[in-house]
């Protein structure tokens, strides 16, 4: 199949959170499976270009109207050894900052040309997909643009799926983005577009894909309610039987403990286990000027500090936990600046348990991962998750709220072998359920060692590579081509 992923972000050259990741990797497993895949996503200014990039030879006419085409250079990035190509959108109009997000109030604008734009230079360069794989709420006009205003074209018989990858962020932005992409006014209904007196873009790809798929089976069951439905769930009910839960992977060729050159000692479920982690663990501890003590838990946390990640919760509980349990807390990440003051203060106060480290550093998450014993994921909810899925990979034993695609990795240990468990969830969101799993955590390491290294043994041995969940979204692809033939 020729497939078209239409995205805000694509690693390593655009990123912020795991979207850029799932792409990524799901186009490069569905390239090494012997499909045609390009990725189109803007080119922004913090992108930097190589010598190899090649720019398309003309001008790219993106038609808004029959009275208004706007011209933008399209440059392609070829991958030899996954046998893709990334496609970058030149237009500065709506490119040139380095963020992806929030530029002004031109969000709406710069997404919605990126889906016209993507469309526009597939019919001009003949190459006709298959399928369209919109990405989240960025991407959401596209199954809109081909059901509507370029249906009439050689587009006519290309199928979209649209990947709701967080249902919180829709995209609601002002009505006159239709004019600007001169789309029909009959689409402004509130059983299509329309929202609140607003257009909401995922909205429209909830009507228009012609099928949906979402980043875990539980958080496909989760959004059709109206606690994670975020006012939308009637829409999913509609479409449920257009709806797959299709669980993302991990780019193994990335986060392998065996070959992984960031750490500080590789190590596999075969050899050097033991000695690997502690070798990591001592490493992370010095980076973090905390004590060198290997036979004190590490918990870790990577991740954006915001509400739905439930930090909060764990911000209220460390000063007890810090002030009476033998621990230390490494965490990595930035978002709201209320909580990282927060975490600032407990590392002022407790600066020989806790240490903090705010904002992003590729090779510390990767030391985080393999230097933890255990490492915190209290999401309020979680459409999939992928550092609970890095963790185990890495042998350190994931401690989430069982939602969404954290439900669907980790297994909550119990006292019966078989269960063959991997990580300890609890369910209530709230902040004493987290405490109780920490504490939990702490039984597990100095109570129960042997519990501890058949859990460390049996999360090393999990498969999350993207093999498996490819081959889903091949079944949904081919799903969505046949009902477009």
């Amino acid at each position: 199949m020729k497939i078209l992923m239409l995205t805000p972000e694509w690693v390593p050259y655009a990123k912020t959170g795991g979207l850029g990741d799932m792409v990524a990797a799901l186009g490069k497993e569905l390239s090494a499976a012997g499909h045609e895949v390009r990725a189109f996503l803007p080119y922004y200014g913090g992108i930097k270009p190589s010598a190899d990039w090649v720019p398309w030879p003309e001008p790219v006419a993106v038609h808004l109207s029959p009275w208004q085409t706007a011209y933008c250079r399209v440059w392609t990035a070829p991958d030899a050894r996954d046998k893709l190509q990334v496609h970058f959108l030149e237009y500065n109009v709506f490119f040139a900052s380095e963020a992806i997000y929030g530029v002004g109030n031109t969000d709406a604008y710069r997404f919605g040309f990126q889906s016209l734009a993507a469309l526009d230079f597939c019919l001009q360069s003949g190459w006709i997909p298959d399928v369209v794989h919109a990405h989240d709420w960025t991407a959401g006009l596209a199954p809109v643009i081909l059901n509507t205003v370029r249906r009439h074209t050689a587009l006519r018989h290309t199928a979209s799926v649209f990947t709701v990858h967080n249902l919180q962020h829709q995209g609601l932005v002002p009505a006159d983005l239709m004019r600007y992409l001169h789309l029909p006014a009959w689409l402004y209904t509130v059983d299509n577009l329309e929202c609140y007196g607003a257009l909401n873009m995922m909205k429209g790809a909830l009507y228009h894909a012609t099928q949906i798929t979402t980043v875990s089976p539980t958080y496909a069951w989760e959004i059709q309610g109206p606690v994670h439905g975020f006012g939308l769930d009637h829409v999913l009910r509609h479409r449920a039987g257009d709806l797959t839960g299709i669980l993302n992977g991990i780019d193994t060729r990335v986060w392998n403990p065996a070959t992984d050159k960031l750490i500080a000692a590789n190590y596999s479920n075969e050899k050097n286990i033991a000695s690997g982690k502690a070798q990591n663990k001592t490493a992370l501890q010095r980076t973090m000027q905390l004590p060198e003590e290997t036979s004190t838990p590490v918990f870790g946390v990577v991740a954006r500090l915001y509400e739905q990640k439930g930090l909060d919760w764990l911000a209220d509980i460390l000063p007890m936990l810090l002030a009476q349990a033998r621990m230390q807390l490494v965490l990595l990440g930035n978002g709201d600046p209320w909580l990282e003051a927060r975490f600032r203060t407990l590392a002022r106060n407790y600066p020989r348990k806790c240490a903090v480290r705010i904002g992003f550093d590729n090779t510390l998450s990767h030391l985080v991962e393999a230097g933890s014993d255990f490492f915190l994921m209290p999401s309020r909810f979680e459409p999939c998750g992928l550092n609970q899925m890095y963790s185990m990979g890495y042998g350190t034993l994931p401690i989430v709220r069982a939602t969404g695609g954290l439900a669907d990795t980790v297994k909550d240990w119990s006292a019966t072998p078989d269960d063959a468990p991997t990580g300890i969830l609890f369910s209530d969101p709230a902040p004493g359920a987290l405490l109780g799993a920490i504490h939990r955590a702490l039984q597990l390491y100095f109570d129960s060692p042997d519990d501890f290294i058949r859990l460390r043994n049996n999360a090393l041995r999990q498969d999350f590579s993207w093999t498996n969940s490819a081959g889903r979204y091949e079944k949904v692809y081919e799903v969505a081509c046949q009902r477009v033939a």
